[in-house]
């Protein structure tokens, strides 16, 4: 899937339009260097600073998140910045509260990966993997291989002994990507374990439940859903298969892939959903959807459903006829907004950019993925963007929308780099092998300059 030179041949030329997005991104960084430099988020409308993990302790989740985005877009100064603040500065060992594993791993190790592969600076690569050894006892202790909900980096308790699906699958792309970098098998061999554990435990219908007992593995919520908090154990079922060649994963995805598809596909308004439903007999428990499962559209494009993905591309593009930008929650019976706020979510831009990069970026079938990904940047901008930078939304339902005050970590990891990388002929960036976690963190196509 090789990328033409935009605005070949007649069609349009994005390359303003990344220029825009790299504007945006500089002038938010520039507002986060002003008033949050070092700290977990930028509060951008009251113009403070929080924390993500230990209100007393910042490890500098904005600037990870960054990395590898900021090099993408030849922001080479703010990357040096960046990566000269975590080499003085990051000591997750110090943090003091419960973590989850699920999100140190996509935001802190992830990002740090990334990094890494984009600046080949060995001290992001010790980084990852000092914090990949605090989560490992999740892992190491459990007697079912499937890890623990948290640990204290500080103390090293663990617990939370029931775990949501996405918070136990979501680990083999970076804790993999860990391995083949250090050359130890070990973190890619706890990752694997821990969702074959789940996997394993799949109903007689070939579903999956929503939450899972660590210590005993039996099931604390069976109901089937491709939304959160499982969504993105599908990603890294297909992603064990993607970025290490799995066999056994990629034959399991497509018997989970057929199961969802038979049982949890449905048409409402003439449009595709995915409800929720029992894992064991397939009954519908309810058809709300939440903007976090947009990210199957693309998925399903990746894996070989393109026109499946487009239908359900397709449906999220409706709701925008009713409201300004997504809203979190979403009842297709009822059209109306169950969860009002939008909080920078990435997800529908996600699918855009899988959809894109399936359909082949040099073609004349991937412009259409472009024009809503456009459509949906200038939403955003439109009603997130405020002086100090992008803020999530606390109700979209009401004109003008309700700022909230939050630039959301993955923000910076994310939807501004699938926009970015859409909309110009990114150098630093393989279109072609180029692999993006959940988190949109690159672990692999990075192409160094």
């Amino acid at each position: 899937m090789a990328h033409a030179a935009p605005g070949q041949a007649g069609r349009r030329d994005w390359r303003p339009v990344a220029q825009d997005v790299r504007r945006e991104m500089l002038h938010t960084w520039n507002a986060y260097k002003r008033l949050a430099w070092g700290h977990d988020h930028l509060l951008p409308v009251s113009g403070g600073h929080g924390e993500f993990f230990d209100d007393a302790h910042p490890v500098g989740l904005t600037i990870v998140e960054a990395l590898d985005t900021l090099y993408l877009m030849g922001l080479d100064r703010e990357l040096a910045e960046g990566v000269d603040w975590v080499k003085k500065n990051l000591d997750f060992g110090a943090v003091n509260a419960d973590v989850q594993v699920f999100e140190t791993n996509i935001r802190m190790v992830g990002g740090l990966l990334s990094g890494y592969l984009a600046t080949g600076d060995r001290a992001l690569l010790r980084h990852a993997r000092r914090i990949a050894d605090i989560l490992m006892p999740c892992f190491d202790r459990s007697p079912t291989g499937i890890p623990y909900r948290r640990v204290n980096p500080s103390t090293g308790e663990i617990s939370g002994v029931t775990n949501p699906l996405a918070e136990v699958g979501t680990i083999i792309a970076e804790f993999g990507t860990l391995s083949r970098l250090t050359g130890d098998p070990r973190y890619h061999r706890a990752a694997r374990k821990a969702m074959k554990a789940v996997l394993d435990r799949r109903s007689e219908l070939g579903l999956l439940g929503t939450e899972i007992n660590v210590e005993t593995g039996e099931w604390v919520n069976g109901t089937a859903t491709i939304h959160p908090p499982v969504d993105s154990f599908y990603e890294y079922v297909w992603d064990a298969w993607d970025l290490f060649g799995d066999r056994e994963f990629r034959d399991l995805y497509r018997t989970l892939t057929r199961a969802i598809l038979k049982h949890e596909s449905t048409t409402i308004d003439g449009h595709l959903w995915f409800a929720q439903v029992d894992k064991d007999d397939g009954g519908t428990v309810s058809t709300e959807q939440s903007e976090l499962g947009s990210f199957y559209a693309g998925l399903l494009g990746q894996s070989g459903h393109r026109r499946l993905g487009d239908s359900y591309l397709a449906s999220w593009a409706s709701v925008l006829d009713r409201f300004p930008v997504l809203p979190e929650g979403y009842d297709p019976s009822s059209g109306t907004a169950t969860a009002k706020g939008n909080q920078l979510r990435p997800e529908y831009v996600d699918s855009c950019f899988n959809l894109w990069l399936t359909a082949g970026p040099n073609r004349p079938a991937g412009e259409r993925y472009r024009e809503l990904a456009y459509d949906y940047y200038v939403r955003q901008k439109k009603h997130s963007r405020v002086p100090n930078g992008w803020t999530v939304i606390d109700d979209v339902t009401v004109s003008p929308v309700k700022h909230g005050d939050l630039t959301s970590g993955y923000w910076w990891s994310e939807q501004m780099k699938y926009w970015y990388l859409m909309f110009t002929d990114a150098p630093r960036f393989d279109y072609r092998r180029g692999y993006l976690s959940t988190e949109g963190n690159a672990l692999r196509g990075l192409r160094r300059s």
